[in-house]
């Protein structure tokens, strides 16, 4: 069975030089963006994704630290490779997606660490319950697009993802890392 996540990563509002005019959002390419985690179970590795994921980014290279972003990813396209597997995920003990449909990631503050690297503080909701998270975020420009990816290790008990016989974490391990790519213009 599987887990996790999603993620609201990214960057965000920046203030022109008087400081009063907001920088325009960039448009996210969500065909080109990604959310996956990987995980193990019975000690084998399982790498899995989201088909499905909304995303706001701001985001000006001179202002980092005005940088905001929210991801939002529909937990029900959750997809394991196998039609079975995925649908068994959406049950209660697992991501219970009826009840709750979204998994929300959304930055609370961001700051630059370096070239082409940002630190980024955030909320992560999912399955109706929330963490603080931090983590690096490397950015970067393909062609005329901004990339922004990184990688965040969760604990799925921690949002209830496996309940009852599932929080035997020798079947199903509890650490999940959920790795994105936010591509956006």
């Amino acid at each position: 069975m599987r887990n996790l996540i999603a993620i609201k990563v990214a960057l965000v509002a920046a203030f022109v030089d008087t400081g009063s005019v907001l920088a325009a959002p960039l448009k996210v390419d969500t065909t080109k963006s990604s959310v996956a985690v990987t995980f193990k179970q019975m000690g084998v590795a399982v790498d899995a994704k989201f088909n499905k994921l909304a995303a706001q980014v701001e985001y000006d290279p001179a202002k980092p630290e005005n940088a905001k972003a929210s991801v939002e990813i529909d937990v029900a396209s959750f997809d394991l490779g196998d039609p079975d597997y995925s649908a068994e995920v959406r049950k209660k003990e697992w991501f219970h997606a009826v009840q709750f449909p979204k998994a929300v990631f959304s930055s609370t503050k961001i700051r630059a660490a370096g070239a082409g690297k940002l630190d980024v503080t955030g909320k992560l909701t999912l399955k109706g319950k929330s963490t603080d998270l931090q983590f690096p975020l490397v950015v970067k420009k393909e062609g005329v697009a901004q990339v922004f990816e990184g990688s965040v290790p969760i604990k799925r008990l921690m949002f209830s993802i496996g309940e009852g016989e599932w929080k035997d974490t020798s079947v199903v391990a509890d650490e999940v890392m959920i790795k994105f790519r936010i591509v956006a213009q």
